[in-house]
C-alpha cells in the first residue's frame, strides 16, 4: 500500500501539463475564497499549504492578532488558554515550566507537543521540550495556528499530540509601535516594533523586554527538605516559602526580504529565571535559570512555473543553558553513598552541606536544518507536496557541583560550597552527544469530486541514534451540505527520545537508556463543522487514539536505580465542542467544551493531573468605535491523582479575566487595562507530593498597557 502511494505520486508528477490551465483556474478560485473569507479563516498548519479552516484536513484552531489584542494577552500561554482540549499547567519536575496537555497526554518536560516559530522548531534537545522557563511575548505574534492531534506526516518527530505554530508579524508592513505595560508582582514590559523598505529590501525589527518579581503569595507550605528536617532533626527548610517565579526576558526579531529571499533572526534570552519549587522540590531562592536561544533562518521561495513552487529553507540555532541549583539548602544534613549521591539504602556517611547541596549543569545545544519543498498543481484535481530534509542536533555539556561521583564519597562529614568542574570527565551528567535526521514526505490533496476531497500522505524519518520510522496520514473532507462539512481523519505520529532519556548518567534520580524506542500514536477523528446560520458556527470533534511505548522511569532489576524505559501504553477517547455566536454586530461569543478519558492500557486507570473536563467562554463587546470590553473564563474539572498519591482530590476551579481597551480611531495612542483572576480565586495545579499543598497559581493581577503607533 505504501509503495502504491509513492508510485501514484510519481505518476502525477509526470502528468501532462495539459492540466495546468485547470490548476490555474483552481488557484484563482481559491484566491477568491481567500479574499472573501479573509486571513482569519485560512490556515497552513494542516497541510503546509493554505486552506480554509473549515476545510482543513485536521482539527485546527486559529488565534489572530486581533484576538490577542482584545484579550490583553502578554505571552504565549495566555494566548493558548482558549484552545479546546488544551490545558496549561506548571511542570511537576522542571522549574514550573509550562506543560501543554492536549487530550490528556502530558509529561513534565512537555515533549509530546511540537512548537514551531514560523514553521521551524526550536526545542531543547536535552529535555525534548521548550527552552527552560520559556515565555514568548504576545505583541509580536500575528497569529497562532494549533493542531489538536498528530502532525508527524507533515512536521516529523514530536508532532505527537499536537502542533503549535507561532507566526510573527510582517514587521516591514507594520506601523512603528512602541509601548509599555506595568502591573502586579512588580511586572514591567517595554517594546518597540518598526519596519520599512530600503532599496527594494523589506526590513523589520522588534524588541521586547519583560520582567517580574513573581507573585509573593504563591506559597509552598512544605517541601522535600521539610521531610529531611523531620528525619535528621534539622531545621533548614525554607518552607513555608514562596515559589521562585521571577523572570527577566529579552525577545528580539530581525527580518530582511528581497524578492524571493527572506532572512529571519531571532534572539530569546532568559537572563534570570526563578526555579519554582527548586530542582529537588526543595525551595530555592538563590538558584537561577539562564537560557539564550539564537536562531538564524534563510528562506528562498520561487514559482518555477504556473503550477510548480519550490521552497528551500536553511536554519541554524545556538542555544545555551546555565542552571544553578541549590538542590537542598545551606545546613542540610544528608546520607551520602560511595558515589557521592544521596543514598538512604547504603550510606557511607551523614554529611552536612554548609552552603547547600549544589549542582550547576550547563548545555550548549546546536541545531542545523535544511528543508526543500515542492508544491505541484499541474495534475487535474491534485495538489502534490514533496519535502526532503535533514537536520543535526549537538549537545556539548558542562557541569559544576559539590556532590556526586568524582567529587565526594560520603566519608567527609562537612562539605562546603566549592564546586568541582566535571566538564570532560566520566562523571558529568551527560557526555557530548549528537544525532542526525534525514526525512522524506509526500502528500496529495485530491479533489475526488466537487464535494469530496481526500488528503493523504506519508513521511519517512531516519535518526542516527534509534533508526527509522514511517508515518502515514489520510483525511476525507466531505461538503455534506452547503453549510455542513464532515471530516474523517487518521494520523500516525511518533516522538523521538530526548538526549536526557537516552544518555543521562551519574544522576541519582534516573539513568538514561540508549536502547529506547520512539513513542508512537495512532489517532482517528470524526468532525462535523456546521454553519447553522450567519451568526452561529458549531464544530463537534470526536476522537480515539492508541499511544504505545511511552517513556517513563522504571526500576533496574537487582539494583536501587531507576532507568528510563518504554513503560506503558495509553488508550484515549474524547470529544471537543466549539460554538461561535455573533448576536449583533458589536457582540461575539466563543464557547468550547472538552471531555477526555485517557487511560493506562494495562491498568485502565485514568492519567493523572490532566483535566477530564474543561470549558472556556470568551465575550467581546464593542461599546463604540473607541472602547472594547472583553471577558473570558476557564473551567477546569475532574483531575485525578496518581494511584500512589494519597492527598485529597484536586478541586475544580473557574478563572475569570477582564480586559478594557481604548483605541480611538483618530489617535495613535492605545490604552489597555487587564485584570486576571478577577475574583482572586485560590487556584491550584498539581505538584509532586513533596509540595504538599500543590502549586498555588497567581492571584488577582492588574496590568495597564499604553502604546503609540506611527508611520515613519
Amino acid at each position: 500500500m505504501k509503495l502504491n502511494l509513492f508510485v501514484r505520486a510519481m505518476i502525477w508528477m509526470a502528468g501532462s501539463s495539459a492540466f495546468a490551465a485547470t490548476a490555474v483556474n483552481q488557484d484563482m478560485a481559491q484566491n477568491e475564497l481567500d479574499d472573501f473569507y479573509g486571513e482569519i479563516d485560512v490556515v497552513s498548519i494542516a497541510t503546509g499549504t493554505k486552506k480554509r479552516i473549515d476545510k482543513a484536513p485536521a482539527v485546527t484552531t486559529l488565534i489572530t492578532a486581533d484576538d490577542i489584542a482584545r484579550m490583553g494577552a502578554s505571552h504565549l500561554d495566555e494566548v493558548l488558554e482558549m484552545v479546546p482540549g488544551l490545558h496549561i499547567s506548571p511542570s511537576t519536575i522542571s522549574r514550573l515550566d509550562s506543560v501543554y496537555s492536549i487530550r490528556g497526554i502530558q509529561t513534565g518536560f512537555n515533549p509530546q507537543v511540537l512548537v514551531l516559530l514560523n514553521g521551524t522548531e526550536f526545542k531543547n534537545s536535552f529535555s525534548g521540550g521548550l527552552p527552560y522557563t520559556f515565555r514568548f511575548p504576545a505583541n509580536v505574534i500575528e497569529r497562532v495556528e494549533v493542531i489538536r492531534g498528530p502532525g508527524t506526516a507533515v512536521y516529523g518527530a514530536d508532532a505527537f499530540s499536537g502542533v503549535i505554530n507561532i507566526v510573527t508579524k510582517n514587521l516591514a508592513e507594520t506601523a512603528t509601535n512602541a509601548g509599555m505595560r506595568v502591573g502586579s508582582f512588580d511586572s514591567r514590559d517595554i517594546w518597540l516594533q518598526t519596519g520599512g523598505e530600503w532599496q527594494d529590501i523589506e526590513l523589520g525589527f522588534a524588541l521586547e523586554h519583560q520582567q517580574s518579581d513573581g507573585d509573593p503569595d504563591r506559597v509552598a507550605k512544605s517541601d522535600q527538605q521539610t521531610v529531611f528536617d523531620r528525619i535528621f532533626r534539622t531545621a533548614v527548610s525554607k518552607a513555608p516559602g514562596t515559589l521562585a517565579t521571577r523572570y527577566d526576558i529579552i525577545d528580539a526579531h530581525t527580518s530582511a526580504k528581497l524578492h524571493n529571499w527572506k532572512w529571519e533572526q531571532w534572539w530569546w534570552q532568559q537572563r534570570d529565571g526563578g526555579l519554582g519549587p527548586g530542582g529537588a522540590q526543595a525551595l530555592d531562592s538563590a538558584g537561577y535559570q539562564k537560557f539564550r536561544d539564537y536562531r538564524s533562518k534563510l528562506t528562498h521561495s520561487q514559482d518555477l512555473s504556473s503550477h510548480l513552487t519550490w521552497t528551500n529553507d536553511l536554519s541554524y540555532m545556538d542555544a545555551r543553558s546555565e542552571t544553578y541549583f541549590v538542590l537542598f539548602p545551606a545546613g542540610a544534613k544528608l546520607p551520602i553513598g560511595a558515589d557521592g549521591n544521596i543514598n538512604f539504602a547504603k550510606p557511607n556517611g551523614l554529611v552536612t552541606f554548609t552552603d547547600g547541596y549544589i549542582g550547576s549543569p550547563h548545555g550548549n545545544h546546536k541545531d542545523s536544518r535544511f528543508n526543500s519543498i515542492l508544491n505541484y498543481k499541474a495534475v487535474k484535481d491534485h495538489e502534490v507536496r514533496f519535502e526532503l530534509g535533514w537536520f543535526e542536533q549537538k549537545l556539548t555539556p558542562r557541569e559544576y557541583k559539590n556532590f556526586g561521583p568524582g567529587v565526594i564519597d560520603g566519608k567527609t562529614p562537612i562539605v562546603g560550597g566549592t564546586l568541582t568542574d566535571l566538564t570532560g570527565s566520566d562523571y558529568i551528567y551527560v557526555k557530548p552527544v549528537s544525532r542526525t535526521n534525514r526525512h522524506l514526505s509526500v502528500q496529495d490533496i485530491w479533489q475526488v469530486a466537487s464535494d469530496w476531497e481526500l488528503t493523504y500522505g506519508v513521511r519517512y524519518d531516519h535518526f542516527s541514534d534509534f533508526g527509522s520510522t514511517v508515518n502515514p496520514r489520510a483525511a476525507v473532507v466531505w461538503n455534506t451540505a452547503h453549510n455542513l462539512t464532515t471530516k474523517l481523519l487518521y494520523g500516525s505520529a511518533f516522538r523521538a527520545p530526548s538526549f536526557n532519556e537516552l544518555f543521562l548518567q551519574n544522576n541519582p534520580t534516573a539513568l538514561g537508556n540508549p536502547a529506547l524506542d520512539p513513542e508512537t500514536i495512532d489517532t482517528t477523528e470524526l468532525v462535523f463543522d456546521y454553519q447553522l446560520n450567519f451568526d452561529n458556527h458549531l464544530v463537534l470533534n470526536m476522537y480515539r487514539f492508541k499511544a504505545k511505548d511511552l517513556i517513563d522511569k522504571a526500576p533496574v532489576p537487582g539494583t536501587s536505580f531507576l532507568q528510563t524505559a518504554n513503560v506503558f501504553d495509553l488508550d484515549g477517547k474524547g470529544a471537543e465542542f466549539e460554538w461561535t455566536y455573533r448576536p449583533a454586530a458589536l457582540w461575539r461569543v466563543d464557547f468550547n467544551f472538552a471531555v477526555q478519558n485517557t487511560v493506562n492500557a494495562a491498568t485502565d486507570q485514568r492519567v493523572a493531573n490532566a483535566p477530564g473536563k474543561s470549558a472556556s467562554l470568551r465575550l467581546y463587546y464593542d461599546v463604540n468605535s473607541d472602547w472594547q470590553v472583553s471577558g473570558w473564563a476557564h473551567w477546569i474539572a475532574d483531575r485525578r491523582r496518581a494511584t500512589t498519591d494519597t492527598r485529597v482530590p484536586l478541586a475544580d476551579y473557574q478563572l475569570w479575566n477582564l480586559s478594557l481597551n481604548y483605541q480611538p480611531s483618530d489617535s495613535p495612542w492605545r490604552v489597555k487595562t487587564t485584570v486576571r483572576n478577577l475574583f482572586d480565586k485560590m487556584i491550584y495545579e498539581p505538584s509532586g507530593t513533596a509540595i504538599s499543598n500543590d502549586f498555588l497559581m497567581e492571584g488577582r493581577s492588574l496590568h495597564l498597557q499604553v502604546s503609540y503607533n506611527w508611520q515613519l
